[in-house]
């Protein structure tokens, strides 16, 4: 793994709450969640380089992921 860069960052005191709140939502960290941000707007923006790893910013699985404890349906 790369080392990641570090950026000292000033923000507003209600956006930083903001953002703590849903990285607690999303069970992130807010160093994690500042992550998500940052990859979710140069996606949507067409300016996310390619040769970026994919986030490690959390142990949570894809939203369509299959659940480890999930059974066959029963017919």
């Amino acid at each position: 793994m790369t080392s990641k860069k570090q950026y000292p960052l000033r923000v507003d005191p209600a956006l930083w709450s903001a953002v703590e709140q849903w990285a607690n939502d999303d069970l992130r960290s807010v160093n994690g969640q500042m992550e998500f941000i940052i990859r979710d707007a140069l996606r949507r923006a067409g300016r996310l380089p390619t040769n970026v790893d994919p986030s490690r910013t959390n142990g949570r699985r894809p939203h369509n992921a299959t659940p480890t404890n999930a059974t066959e349906p029963e017919d």
